[in-house]
């Protein structure tokens, strides 16, 4: 059989899956990234087309794998995979997905590393804004931990997607979905001071784009997290801080602040209820202090 099967299934369903399901350029990169791994060891062992992988021979890519993926890796491998086999089997390629006798492990969910309010006023503070460059970042902080979006959401911004008269933003999330999202005052002051008093002074500007590098063009993921690092390390904050920390933080704040978890899941744009659950974490001094100021008994 030629060698080129899974090549040529692989690159079929991921064109099917960027044209048809909408998945953003980031997750079809990690889809074809999980295919090709398990099509490379499929080869070495004579499976030279998916269908000729069995549940057995599955069992045998995870056991050949299992000190390189841990259980996150290898659930988040497994649903690639099956996403992958439904679309063959809806092109008659294959019968019955070969994992449904492959189970899942259960991984245990990592908390999310949340800021307290003052340690994020102290690296926003960090901040000369009476520079071009401090006020795009002040701008950029701002509208992170203000709007709770995605680093990605955050670069993709376009002048005309906020209003900041009404005080909202247009975001375009994973898979083109939009959403409407409020901004915070701080960060509705720092984008007007960017947009009018800065963003004019750069030349060959995007006309378009909300962020842009000193350069004119649009504003890269790397260059935010490299803004983060250099103003969390002027603050001496030694914890890894990444763009989606004041996603974390803000989306905990609001529900420390009493916000519906339903709220805070349209807000950060999450399809299923079950990945907002996760910053119920709210620590315990919290969970006293609502329970002493609500329960009828707690102060007898």
């Amino acid at each position: 059989m030629p060698n080129n099967s899974w090549d040529d299934h692989i690159d079929d369903y991921l064109s099917y899956a960027s044209a048809e399901k909408g998945l953003a350029a980031s997750s079809i990169d990690s889809y074809a990234r999980d295919l090709k791994q398990v099509r490379s060891w499929a080869l070495k062992n004579s499976c030279y087309c998916p269908s000729k992988m069995s549940g057995n021979k599955y069992r045998e890519y995870f056991l050949h794998c299992s000190e390189r993926l841990g259980p996150r890796s290898r659930a988040r491998m497994i649903s690639t995979l099956r996403s992958f086999h439904s679309y063959l089997i809806s092109e008659g390629v294959l019968k019955v997905d070969p994992l449904l006798t492959v189970l899942t492990p259960k991984s245990q969910r990592k908390l999310p590393t949340v800021l307290s309010a003052n340690v994020i006023d102290k690296i926003i503070n960090c901040i000369d804004y009476s520079t071009i460059g401090g006020s795009r970042d002040k701008a950029i902080l701002e509208t992170l931990y203000g709007c709770g979006i995605r680093v990605g959401e955050l670069c993709g911004i376009d002048i005309l997607d906020i209003d900041l008269e009404s005080e909202f933003l247009r975001v375009k999330g994973k898979g083109d979905k939009q959403r409407i999202v409020p901004v915070s005052g701080p960060a509705c002051v720092a984008i007007k001071n960017w947009i009018r008093s800065n963003r004019t002074q750069i030349n060959n500007c995007d006309g378009k784009a909300l962020f842009v590098n000193l350069r004119g063009g649009r504003l890269s993921r790397v260059s935010v997290w490299k803004i983060i690092k250099k103003y969390c390390h002027a603050a001496g904050i030694d914890t890894k801080i990444t763009p989606h920390t004041f996603r974390h933080s803000y989306a905990t704040h609001l529900l420390e602040g009493g916000a519906d978890l339903r709220v805070v899941q349209e807000l950060l744009g999450h399809s299923d209820i079950s990945t907002t659950e996760i910053y119920t974490h709210i620590d315990k001094s919290f969970i006293t202090e609502a329970y002493l100021n609500a329960h009828p008994r707690a102060r007898k």
